[in-house]
């Protein structure tokens, strides 16, 4: 039998085959360019869905986008984008009139032409709204999301009362019925120094069921008006401490139930007490320059007491 030399045999010597083999280098970047255009592929895609989009909202009207945003907007509306839905969360007090007037969206406007942050500055204009965040959910709902003000006292001032919140903003003037349980404050300066004061009488209701209001003394110090008509005149810068001394009076001389019409406390070591019915020169309290007692208005109308009872 003949013999069959290798050289003979088909296909390739083993040598070759090594020598044709891609080195690990090539095999690696091989498959590394396999996932770099996977890599690419996506991001061109997601720019083109996030381009429009950015277009929309960073462009404003007039600028050099305007043209493209409008354009967008209104092939999107053709496509079926527009507003269908606008959910209000968290609204109690802000009236709904006038937030839909702010928000200012009618049905079917283009979804991608509505400007989220032009709709929250004018929301946010409203004395009710604290804070507004308004969101665009594709295809057809825009979001307006609330956080309204705190009702915290009433104040009154030149014969108006405004509600107010924590923090001294005036929420709204008209149709306060529903608030007279609400502390009262009076004078100039009374709402940004209230919370003080109202949370440290809180504290302390066998003071705060007897005061009626609490009036703001040149815009420093605080005098109250009891249910009796009488008045505590507060040192300036130590309510607390006249307090406590105050309610110590009360608890060994039952003080608050004597027939007075001024306590006194501005002076750390003494007490001044005018009996109810003693005369006087001039009142020794009252808003300055109005010349009114605690608790009563400019030209003499008393304060609504039977509505405004705690403090």
């Amino acid at each position: 039998m003949p013999r069959v030399s290798p050289s003979s045999r088909s296909g390739p010597s083993p040598r070759a085959g090594v020598n044709d083999r891609p080195s690990s280098l090539k095999l690696a970047w091989r498959r590394q360019r396999r996932l770099l255009r996977r890599v690419l592929i996506g991001l061109v895609a997601l720019a083109v869905v996030i381009a429009p989009i950015w277009l929309v909202r960073q462009s404003a009207d007039g600028s050099v986008f305007g043209a493209l945003r409008q354009k967008l907007a209104t092939s999107a509306a053709a496509a079926g984008l527009r507003v269908h839905d606008v959910q209000i969360l968290g609204r109690e007090n802000t009236p709904e009139p006038l937030l839909r007037a702010a928000i200012g969206i009618a049905p079917d406007d283009p979804i991608l032409g509505v400007s989220v942050a032009e709709i929250r500055s004018r929301v946010e204009t409203l004395n009710w709204v604290e804070h507004v965040s308004v969101e665009r959910r594709l295809p057809s709902t825009i979001v307006v999301q609330l956080s309204e003000r705190r009702p915290f006292a009433i104040w009154q001032h030149q014969n108006k009362f405004s509600l107010i919140d924590r923090q001294g903003q005036v929420v709204a003037d008209q149709n306060l019925a529903s608030y007279g349980q609400l502390p009262l404050v009076v004078g100039p300066g009374a709402p940004i120094a209230a919370a003080p004061l109202l949370d440290l009488m809180r504290d302390r209701p066998a003071i705060a069921d007897r005061v009626v209001a609490a009036v703001r003394v040149g815009e420093r110090r605080w005098n109250l008006r009891l249910i009796s008509g009488a008045d505590v005149l507060l040192p300036e810068g130590a309510d607390r401490a006249a307090l406590d001394r105050l309610i110590e009076l009360q608890q060994t001389e039952a003080l608050l139930d004597r027939p007075v019409q001024i306590i006194d406390l501005r002076l750390a070591d003494r007490l001044v007490v005018r009996p109810l019915g003693e005369a006087h020169s001039a009142p020794a309290s009252g808003p300055a320059g109005t010349g009114a007692l605690p608790g009563a208005v400019p030209g003499g109308a008393p304060l609504a007491a039977t509505t405004h009872r705690s403090i």
